[in-house]
């Protein structure tokens, strides 16, 4: 991670989950995205980290696994995915920064990251807290809005937007919310220590006359069909990655959950009203099922 902190995008007190999932006509964005996650996620596993959960929209597809850790910036959407899931051994949820992640090494045997990259100013920093929290061999699926769609590619050559979709560098099209390369993701992933499986291409007809016209089933029949092209090319608006961690991971063998976000000690004492650091000798509180490890960004971060 540089010196100088990556803005952060904040959904705090966002009425994101109703607005634009529950009232915002995305049926069919959220039934071919449960047909990439199927497709891609072991059926089954010990524990998942869901990194930008928001309010658990995807948790409940994670099933198979014992334990998910959902983890968002946002406290008020991890609220809002407490009164949703209900507080269990099952649910962890964890207010976090995702450059700076809770987690000692190789804790988990799988992760997600979906409609959450394309908030990241730096996503290889991103990438590399994930990677380090993910065990040898671990599952990893990732989603990423695609600056290389078929809508772009049309608006460029028509000269109706000035970036060219074909180059590698990510195009920020309102603060902080950003369209990545296919090949700049995947050189990412490479180098922070995964490799790439599998891509699925996904919301193919992501337009609202098709949506209105066309009948949800057979238009989620068929994007779950063309999702098989991702190997082949990527020219729709989101693509789903499955990759797998490579190498060995720092410190893998410690046996501890929490890492302190600040000094990055593993020495972490769990109480009744939180996680104390003995390193650092912080206090990272824990209120109505939430644990709270975010971080103040330093002045000009």
């Amino acid at each position: 991670m540089t010196h100088t902190h990556p803005p952060i995008c904040d959904y705090e007190g966002s009425d994101y989950q109703a607005r634009f999932w529950e009232h915002g006509n995305r049926d069919y964005e959220d039934r071919v995205e449960a047909v990439a996650l199927r497709r891609l996620l072991p059926p089954s596993g010990e524990q998942l980290l869901e990194v930008g959960a928001g309010a658990g929209r995807n948790t409940p597809r994670y099933s198979g696994f014992r334990r998910v850790v959902l983890v968002d910036y946002s406290r008020t959407q991890l609220a809002q995915a407490v009164e949703r899931l209900g507080i269990s051994n099952r649910y962890l949820y964890v207010a976090a920064d995702a450059y700076r992640l809770p987690f000692a090494p190789a804790v988990f045997d799988a992760g997600t990251m979906i409609r959450t990259l394309h908030h990241m100013a730096d996503p290889q920093a991103a990438l590399r807290e994930v990677r380090d929290a993910l065990r040898p061999g671990a599952a990893f699926v990732l989603e990423y809005a695609n600056k290389q769609n078929l809508k772009a590619i049309g608006r460029w050559l028509l000269r109706r937007q000035t970036w060219n979709p074909f180059d590698s560098q990510a195009v920020e099209f309102i603060p902080l919310n950003f369209d990545f390369h296919p090949r700049a993701v995947r050189n990412w992933l490479g180098q922070a220590g995964f490799r790439v499986d599998r891509q699925l291409t996904v919301s193919h007809f992501r337009l609202a006359l098709l949506k209105r016209l066309v009948p949800l089933s057979v238009l989620v029949a068929f994007d779950a069909l063309a999702q098989w092209t991702g190997n082949l090319w990527q020219l729709t608006p989101s693509v789903f990655v499955r990759a797998c961690t490579v190498g060995s991971t720092e410190e893998e063998s410690s046996g501890a959950f929490w890492r302190c976000p600040v000094c990055r000690s593993l020495a972490m004492e769990s109480l009744a009203e939180g996680v104390r650091c003995r390193g650092c000798r912080r206090l990272w509180p824990q209120t109505d099922g939430i644990y709270d490890f975010r971080v103040s960004p330093p002045a000009g971060g």
